[in-house]
C-alpha cells in the first residue's frame, strides 16, 4: 500500500479527530489575522539599492530649514486668478486653513502658507519691491527655486512678517494702478532673485502677465518624520489634508474658483480607500461567482457549502500567517483572497468529482459507499493533488528571487496559501463530507450524485475535441500551438514596463458602480486627475533629483564642475524650466551667488575666491563655505554637509578614499526639479550622465532621487519577469521529470505535461502585447504564476491519463475517460478561478484591474492547452516513448473500472491485458 494510501485510509478512520485538530488549528492561526497592519507607502516597493543609501544619506546630513517638515500644494484655478479680489480670496483661504483646528495643529509655527498673493500684499505694505525685499529676503531663495524653493519660502519667510488679515487689509485697500505695480514687481522677469512670485506660476506662465488660469500657494506641515510623498503619511497629517480639501470645496461656492489639494496625506488616503474599496466591491461578486459556479457543477447545497467552509478555512489560515509573521497588507494582496477563492475550490472540486465518480460507478472492490469512495478518491488525485501544489508554490517561491521586497511576501504568502488549501482540502474537508454524507445517508437521504462532464451528450463531446484531434491530427495540433508560441513570445519582447505613482491612485469609479449599496459603494477619486494636471501645469513638490557629491570637495575645481552640471541641466529636456527661463536647480553655487547679493561680507569672500571673473569661486573653497555657514547657515546646510569632526554621519570618513579631502566638508549636492510628465527612464539617463560630468579629480557624483529610485523599481519589475520564469520553467521541468521517473519510469511524461504550460506563457504575454497591458507589481508575476496555476491542469491531465493507460491498456479508451472525467472537472475549476480573478476587472486599482484580466487568461489558456494541446503530446508521447499498449479503437462495452478506485489491480497482480501497436493492423 502506497503512502497516499495509507493517508487516506488514516482520514477516514480518524475523520472526528482530523476535524478537531483542524478546526483548533484553525482557530490558532486565524488569531494572527488581527495582527495584520495595513501599508500604502510605494517606499516598501524600493530594494537597498545604491541609489537609495545615497539619498537617506542626502535627507540625514542636509537641512532645508525647519525638519521633520512636508508640503501640500494647493492650486487655485479660474479665469483670472491674479485679479485683486481673486488673490484676497486666496489669503482669506489661508486663513481659513489657519483657523481650522484640524489644520492648523499640523501645521509649523512660521510662515505654514505662502503664495503669489502674500508677496503682492508684502510688496504693497513695504512700499514697493525694494521694501518688500528688505522684509522679505528669506524668500527670495525660495521663489526662485522650485519644489525645494516653495517649500523654502514656507520655511524660510521672514519671523516678523504681517499677519494675513494684515495682508488683506493691504489688498483690499489697493487701487488698480497701485495692485499691477506691486503684481508686477512681484511676477516680473526682472524679480527673479528678489521677491519674485514665478515659482508659483504655472510653468507656462509668461513673466508679467497680469492674468492666468492658476496659481499655487504652499502650505508647510509639521511631518513627525513621515514625509507622507513616497512614504506613508500619519493620521493628523491625512486629516488635515483632507480638511484642507473640505474647505477648499467651500470656497468654490463662494468665490467662484476651483481650489485642489495635492499632498501626500490626501493621496495616500485615496490609495487605502480604494485598496478598501476594491475588497468590498471584488471579495463579494468573486464569492458569488464561485457560489454560481459551484451551483451548476455540484447542484447539491451539502457540497456548495462544504466548498466555502473550506475556502473560508485556507484564508482565516493565510491571513493569519501574515499576522504572525509580521507581513504588512499592501496593493498587492488584495488580490490574494481572489487567488486562495479560486485555488482552493478547485482542489474540491478534484476530489468531490473523483468522489461522485466512485460512488456512480462503483470500484474494483466496491468501495462505493460514502466513507469508501472519499477513501479511493482521496488516494486517486491525491499525487496529482500532491504535484499541483508543488509546482504551484514553485511558481510563487520564485518571487523570491526579486529584489522588490512585496513581491517577495506577495509569492511566501500565495504558496503558504496553496499549501494550506491542500491540507484544509485534503484532510479537513473530505472528514466532514464523509461524516455528513454517512450521517444523512444513515436516515434515508441518496447522496449519490453524478460527477460534471461524465453523463454524456453534447457536454462530453465538446469535451472530446481533444482527444478526436489527437486521434486524427497530433502533429497538426501541435504544430499550430508551436507556431502560435512563436507569434506570442515575439510580442513578449515587445511588452512595456511600468511603475510609478500613477499606478496606484485610482481613477474615478464608472457610472454602475454609484448605485451600489452601502457598504460596497466606493468614494470619489479625483487625486489622478489632479496629479497630471500638477504635472502638466506645474513644478511638483516632490519630483526631484537629486546629485550628491561626495570627496574632495574643497577642491579648487569643484564648484566649476557644478557649473558645468548647471549649463548641461539648462539644456535638458526633464529639467524644469521656471517662468523666469532658468532651470530650476538648487546647488552650493547658486545659493553662494544668491548670498552674495544680498550680503557684503559674504561678496567679498565669494569675489576674492573668482579668479577669472567667472562668479565660480576656483581657490580657497574652504573658506568660502565656512563664510557661507557663517553668514547664511540654513542655506549653507541644504546644499553642502559639514561635520564636526571630519566623520561622516555613519561615523566613517567619505566614500571616496581620499586622504586630501578638505577637511570638515564631506559632500555637496544638487536638487534638480523635473518635469512629472518626464519618462522616469529619461530623468535618470539624464541625471546620470550629468554625474557622470561631475566625476573625477577626488569627486564621487552619484543621481539619485525618488522618480529614479522608481525606475530602478521598474527595471527590477523587468528582472523578476524573467527570473521567475527561469527558475520557476527549471525547478518545474526537474522536479516533475524526476517526480514522474520514480513513479511512472519516465522522466520524459514531466517534460511533455508540462510543454502546454510553456505554450501558455507565450500566449499570455502576446496577449499582453496586443492589450497594451505592462509588466508592474502585479503582472510582472504573470509568468511566474502562469506555470505555477497552468501546470495543474497539465498535471491533473497527465495522472489521469497515465492511471486509465495501466487500467485499461488502451490508448483510446485511457485519453476518452481522462477528458470526460477529468476534462469535466478541469472545467469546472477553471470556471471558477477565471470568475475569481476577472472579478478583479471591477476593482478600483488600476494593476488590480490588469492583473485580474490577465490572470483570467492565463488560466483560459491553461485549461485550452491542457485539453486540447496536451492530448496529442500523450497520444506522440505514448506512441515512441511510452510504454508497449493498444491503439485500438475501445470497444463499446468496455467494462473496465474507472480510475476512481485509484488505479488499484486486482490482488493476484494481474494487469489488464494490453497489445502493441501490431494489434491495429
Amino acid at each position: 500500500m502506497s503512502w497516499v494510501d495509507r493517508f487516506s485510509e488514516a482520514i477516514m478512520a480518524h475523520s472526528r479527530a482530523v476535524i478537531a485538530i483542524m478546526l483548533v488549528l484553525t482557530v490558532v492561526m486565524g488569531a494572527g489575522a488581527g495582527m495584520i497592519e495595513q501599508s500604502s507607502s510605494l517606499d516598501q516597493f524600493q530594494s537597498d539599492s545604491t541609489e537609495a543609501q545615497k539619498l537617506s544619506y542626502v535627507e540625514e546630513n542636509f537641512t532645508t530649514g525647519q525638519e521633520n517638515t512636508t508640503s501640500a500644494q494647493v492650486i487655485v484655478r479660474g479665469e483670472n486668478v491674479l485679479s485683486q479680489e481673486s488673490m484676497v480670496e486666496q489669503l482669506r483661504l489661508q486663513q481659513s486653513f489657519r483657523e481650522n483646528e484640524t489644520v492648523n495643529r499640523t501645521l509649523v509655527d512660521e510662515q505654514p502658507t505662502v503664495g503669489a498673493a502674500n508677496l503682492v500684499a508684502l510688496a504693497s505694505l513695504s512700499g514697493g519691491q525694494q521694501a518688500a525685499q528688505e522684509n522679505g529676503s528669506s524668500q527670495q531663495q525660495a521663489t526662485q527655486e522650485n519644489g525645494t524653493s516653495q517649500q523654502q519660502a514656507a520655511q524660510e519667510a521672514p519671523r516678523a512678517s504681517p499677519t494675513l488679515q494684515d495682508q488683506i487689509d493691504a489688498l483690499e485697500s489697493m487701487n488698480a494702478t497701485e495692485y499691477e505695480r506691486a503684481l508686477g514687481a512681484v511676477l516680473s522677469e526682472d524679480s527673479a532673485g528678489q521677491t519674485s512670485g514665478l515659482a508659483f506660476m504655472p510653468t507656462n506662465y509668461e513673466a508679467g502677465s497680469t492674468s492666468a488660469n492658476a496659481t499655487m500657494l504652499l502650505v508647510t506641515h509639521q511631518s513627525e518624520g513621515d514625509s507622507g510623498q513616497g512614504g506613508m503619511a500619519s493620521d493628523a497629517l491625512v486629516d488635515a489634508q483632507l480638511a484642507m480639501q473640505s474647505i477648499a470645496n467651500d470656497n468654490v461656492e463662494a468665490s467662484g474658483s476651483e481650489v485642489i489639494v495635492f499632498g501626500g496625506g490626501i493621496m495616500g488616503e485615496e490609495i487605502n480607500n480604494s485598496m478598501g474599496d476594491s475588497l468590498a466591491i471584488v471579495g463579494p461578486l468573486a464569492l458569488l461567482f464561485v457560489v454560481v459556479a459551484l451551483i451548476v457543477a455540484y447542484r447539491d447545497v451539502l457540497d456548495i457549502l462544504l466548498g466555502l467552509f473550506g475556502i473560508a478555512a485556507v484564508l482565516v489560515w493565510t491571513f493569519g500567517f501574515m499576522g504572525w509573521a509580521g507581513i504588512d497588507f499592501n496593493q498587492m494582496f488584495i488580490a490574494v483572497p481572489v487567488l486562495l477563492i479560486g485555488l482552493s475550490i478547485d482542489y474540491a472540486i478534484h476530489i468531490f468529482m473523483r468522489h461522485r465518480e466512485q460512488r456512480q460507478h462503483g470500484g474494483a472492490y466496491g468501495d462505493d459507499d460514502a466513507r469508501g469512495s472519499m477513501r479511493v478518491a482521496l488516494a486517486g488525485v491525491g499525487i496529482a493533488l500532491v504535484l499541483v501544489t508543488a509546482t504551484t508554490a514553485i511558481g510563487f517561491l520564485s518571487n523570491l528571487t526579486s529584489p522588490v521586497p512585496p513581491i517577495q511576501d506577495f509569492g511566501v504568502v500565495s504558496a503558504v496559501g496553496i499549501t494550506v488549501a491542500l491540507l484544509v482540502f485534503g484532510t479537513l474537508v473530505p472528514a466532514l463530507k464523509a461524516e455528513l454524507d454517512e450521517f444523512l445517508e444513515n436516515r434515508g437521504f441518496d447522496r449519490k450524485k453524478r460527477a460534471f462532464g461524465t453523463g454524456g451528450g453534447r457536454f462530453s463531446q465538446t469535451l472530446s475535441i481533444g482527444s478526436t484531434a489527437a486521434r486524427r491530427i497530433p502533429i497538426i495540433i501541435i504544430l499550430i500551438a508551436a507556431l502560435m508560441s512563436a507569434g506570442g513570445a515575439y510580442g513578449a519582447t515587445q511588452v512595456d514596463t511600468s511603475f510609478n505613482q500613477e499606478d496606484f491612485i485610482a481613477e474615478d469609479p464608472p457610472e454602475w458602480t454609484e448605485n451600489l449599496p452601502e457598504p460596497f459603494k466606493p468614494g470619489d477619486y479625483s487625486m489622478k486627475e489632479n496629479l497630471e494636471f500638477v504635472n502638466k501645469n506645474f513644478v511638483r513638490e516632490d519630483s526631484q533629483a537629486q546629485i550628491l557629491i561626495e570627496g574632495n570637495v574643497t577642491d579648487p575645481e569643484t564648484l566649476q564642475r557644478v557649473s558645468d552640471a548647471e549649463n548641461e541641466t539648462a539644456d535638458s529636456d526633464v529639467a524644469v524650466t521656471l517662468s523666469s527661463g532658468e532651470a530650476d536647480v538648487q546647488s552650493p553655487l547658486r545659493t553662494m551667488r544668491q548670498v552674495a547679493a544680498e550680503n557684503e561680507s559674504f561678496n567679498a569672500t565669494f569675489t576674492a575666491a573668482d579668479t577669472d571673473g567667472d562668479r565660480v569661486p576656483d581657490r580657497n573653497l574652504e573658506q568660502v563655505y565656512d563664510e557661507l555657514f557663517e553668514v547664511a547657515p540654513d542655506e549653507a546646510a541644504a546644499v553642502i554637509h559639514r561635520t564636526d569632526d571630519g566623520e561622516g554621519s555613519d561615523g566613517s570618513r567619505s566614500t571616496v578614499d581620499d586622504s586630501s579631502t578638505g577637511g570638515d566638508y564631506e559632500a555637496v549636492r544638487m536638487v534638480i526639479s523635473t518635469s512629472g510628465t518626464a519618462a522616469m527612464s529619461d530623468v535618470t539617463t539624464e541625471m546620470r550622465s550629468i554625474a557622470d560630468g561631475i566625476d573625477g579629480n577626488g569627486l564621487e557624483a552619484t543621481a539619485t532621487g525618488q522618480t529614479i529610485l522608481f525606475d530602478i523599481v521598474q527595471k527590477q519589475l523587468m528582472d523578476t519577469v524573467i527570473q521567475s520564469l527561469l527558475i520557476t520553467l527549471v525547478a518545474v521541468f526537474a522536479f516533475l521529470m524526476v517526480s514522474y521517473r520514480i513513479r511512472e519510469g519516465s522522466a520524459t511524461l514531466g517534460a511533455v505535461t508540462l510543454l502546454p504550460v510553456v505554450f501558455s506563457v507565450s500566449w499570455i504575454l502576446g496577449t499582453m502585447y496586443l492589450l497594451e497591458i505592462p509588466f508592474n507589481v502585479m503582472t510582472g508575476m504573470i509568468t511566474s504564476l502562469t506555470v505555477g496555476l497552468g501546470v495543474a491542469y497539465s498535471i491533473h491531465m497527465s495522472e489521469r491519463y497515465s492511471l486509465e493507460l495501466k487500467r485499461t491498456g488502451s490508448v483510446w479508451e485511457a485519453m476518452s475517460r481522462t477528458v470526460t472525467g477529468t476534462g469535466g472537472a478541469l472545467l469546472g475549476s477553471a470556471a471558477t478561478t477565471v470568475g475569481g480573478f476577472g472579478v478583479l476587472a471591477f476593482a478600483i486599482l488600476p494593476p488590480l484591474q490588469q492583473f485580474g484580466i490577465i490572470t483570467g487568461m492565463t488560466i483560459i489558456y491553461a485549461f485550452l492547452a491542457s485539453v486540447l494541446v496536451l492530448p496529442s503530446l500523450l497520444v506522440v508521447w505514448t506512441k515512441y516513448l511510452g510504454p508497449d499498449v493498444s491503439f485500438q479503437a475501445p470497444s463499446s462495452d468496455s467494462t473496465a473500472p474507472a480510475a476512481s478506485d485509484g488505479g488499484r489491480v486486482e490482488e493476484s497482480g494481474t494487469e489488464p491485458t494490453r497489445s502493441s501497436d501490431s494489434d491495429d493492423s
